[in-house]
C-alpha cells in the first residue's frame, strides 16, 4: 500500500504528475481541486461558497475541506493507497490529516515537494488560463496564490521534512522527465 502527498506551489505541475503516478503505481490520485470544482459544476451547497474562494484565490475554509477529504478517504478506492494533491496546505489540516489516517491505522510513506520559481509559475498559470479559461487564473490571483503558499503551505513542507518524509523535485522541465524524477525520488521511500 503508498500512500503518498504532491505538494508545491500554484503551477508547479501537482495535477499532471498526480494523474501520471497514481496511474503507474495504480492508486486513487485524490486532488482537493478537482472536488472544489466538481463541488461548483455540480452546484452542490458548497458551491457558493467553494466557488467565491476559489475566484479570490483564498483557501477553502479548513471545515469545508477537512470534510471533503475524510469523505473521498473513506471510499472504497483509497483501500490500496492513495495520491493526495493540494491536501494538507495548513498546518492545521496536517493535523486533521493525521487523525484521519490514524483512525485507520495509517500514515503518509512520502511527501514528494515539485519545486520552481515563481516567475515561472506565473508565466505557465496565465498560459493555462488562455487554454483553459479558469476563472481562478489571471495574474493578480495567480500572485496571491503564491503568496498564500509560501506563507502558510511552506509550513507543512517544513512539518514533513522534519517528519523525514519529504522529497524535494525540481518541477520545471518536460512532463515525462519530471515524472521520472518524482519516481526516482520516491524509491528511497516507498515508490516502487
Amino acid at each position: 500500500m503508498t500512500r503518498i502527498l504532491i505538494i508545491g506551489p500554484p503551477g508547479s505541475g501537482k495535477g499532471t504528475q498526480a494523474e501520471r503516478i497514481s496511474e503507474r503505481l495504480g492508486v486513487a490520485a485524490i486532488s482537493t481541486g478537482d472536488i472544489f470544482r466538481a463541488n461548483v459544476k455540480g452546484e452542490t451547497p458548497l458551491c457558493v461558497e467553494t466557488k467565491k474562494y476559489m475566484d479570490a484565490g483564498d483557501f477553502v475554509p479548513d471545515r469545508a475541506t477537512n470534510k471533503m477529504v475524510r469523505d473521498r478517504l473513506s471510499e472504497s478506492d483509497v483501500e490500496d493507497g492513495f495520491l493526495l494533491d493540494g491536501y494538507p496546505r495548513t498546518t492545521a489540516q496536517v493535523d486533521y490529516l493525521d487523525e484521519i489516517l490514524a483512525d485507520g491505522n495509517q500514515r503518509l510513506d512520502v511527501v514528494v515537494q515539485l519545486t520552481a520559481d515563481d516567475e515561472e509559475l506565473v508565466a505557465r498559470l496565465l498560459g493555462r488560463a488562455k487554454e483553459t479559461g479558469r476563472s481562478d487564473d489571471n495574474e493578480a490571483v495567480i500572485r496571491h496564490r503564491l503568496d498564500l503558499y509560501h506563507e502558510q503551505t511552506e509550513a507543512v513542507v517544513a512539518t514533513y521534512a522534519v517528519r523525514g518524509i519529504l522529497t524535494r523535485v525540481d518541477g520545471i522541465g518536460i512532463v515525462d522527465e519530471v515524472t521520472e524524477r518524482v519516481i526516482l525520488a520516491g524509491q528511497s521511500f516507498c515508490l516502487p
